[in-house]
């Protein structure tokens, strides 16, 4: 059965985010037109961010799917470790400050900037 690969950026039991990978079967249609069971979404919003756009540590507030259209985004974690998501690539980002919690940037979140010649175009989609 095909299968689609679900990069997860995600808050760890010691309130910090890290990614991991998870399979999404691809089970439904046709052997032509495989397709994953339908999800719910609650809207998108489409971003563009400027050459030398990087932000500071934060947490996602609501978890979504990150959608590189253009360009390219270079996520950076606590831990000093970095994936850089190009053009049809994407994470789910569900990295949200655990409850009760105060944010507290040496611990929690993740931070994001644009990598490269292009301004950087992407696609939230609300889970």
């Amino acid at each position: 059965m095909p299968q689609f690969t679900k990069v997860v950026l995600f808050t760890d039991l010691d309130g910090r985010a890290k990614f991991r990978e998870e399979r999404v079967p691809l089970d439904q249609g046709s052997p032509q037109s495989a397709l994953s069971a339908l999800m719910p979404s609650a809207g998108y919003q489409l971003r563009t961010s400027p050459v030398g756009f990087r932000s500071s540590f934060h947490c996602t507030t609501e978890p979504q799917w990150v959608i590189i259209l253009g360009g390219q985004m270079e996520i950076s974690l606590q831990d000093g470790s970095a994936r850089i998501f190009k053009p049809g690539e994407h994470f789910y980002s569900a990295d949200v400050l655990p409850a009760g919690q105060t944010f507290d940037a040496t611990v929690h979140g993740h931070w994001s900037r644009q990598v490269g010649p292009d301004p950087l175009v992407t696609l939230f989609v609300r889970g």
